[in-house]
């Protein structure tokens, strides 16, 4: 789940596994997706993409 627009920018892991992501961008012209990319690539140290979701709040990621 994605919460665009915070103060901060954190990832948390929820107990079932899943991933709490908060960005500072807002959801305009893809701002927010690319702030999810960039923290969850820094979090993982590796390249993420967004495989599903582009246009929701839950989105399905790919970490290679």
């Amino acid at each position: 789940m994605v919460h665009r627009g915070s103060r901060m920018e954190r990832v948390d892991e929820q107990a079932d596994g899943s991933l709490v992501v908060w960005v500072k961008a807002k959801a305009e012209k893809g701002k927010a997706n690319i702030a999810v990319v960039k923290l969850l690539s820094k979090h993982f140290g590796g390249r993420v993409r967004i495989i599903s979701g582009i246009t929701s709040r839950q989105k399905i990621v790919e970490v290679a």
